[in-house]
């Protein structure tokens, strides 16, 4: 079975224009990865698990502030690797400077032996639709149009 995930995709209007909210993973892995790496903020969750809750309890851990508007189904997309992720919109305005993610072990480097602390969040930020497109996770970019045809795109 293919792993599910569940997330939030925050929105607001600046000056008219809709925004959205992403987040850039954590880590060494994607220190240098920018175009393709940002990601609506999400996480795994188990059978049984109620997606919208999943959805909200990884938005808190990531941005370190809860979703407490009402959420719209954005519907399913699947990534590379099989994943399946469910995806919600949540109009919200939030200072994306004022993040504070959970933490994940990890050793590095590679067969070190040592272990580092890194934020699975390292930064957010919000954009504009268009340049959205160009640095969110490829598979997630049919979300963007799916926002923008129920909430309208500015």
């Amino acid at each position: 079975m293919s792993a599910r995930s569940a997330g939030v995709l925050a929105f607001r209007r600046t000056g008219g224009q809709l925004e959205v909210l992403l987040v850039h993973p954590g880590g060494p892995c994607w220190r240098n990865t920018d175009r393709g790496a940002w990601s609506i903020p999400k996480g795994e969750f188990g059978a049984g698990e109620d997606a919208e809750v999943a959805a909200r309890r990884e938005f808190a851990e990531e941005l370190g502030t809860a979703v407490t508007t009402p959420l719209i189904g954005l519907g399913e997309i699947k990534q590379r690797g099989r994943k399946v992720v469910e995806a919600f919109a949540a109009e919200a305005d939030l200072d994306a400077d004022a993040i504070v993610s959970n933490e994940f072990e990890l050793e590095w480097p590679p067969r070190s032996g040592r272990i580092g602390r890194f934020p699975e969040v390292d930064r957010a930020a919000w954009f504009g639709l268009a340049e959205a497109r160009e640095r969110i996770n490829s598979a997630q970019a049919v979300l963007l149009d799916r926002l923008a045809e129920i909430v309208g795109d500015g």
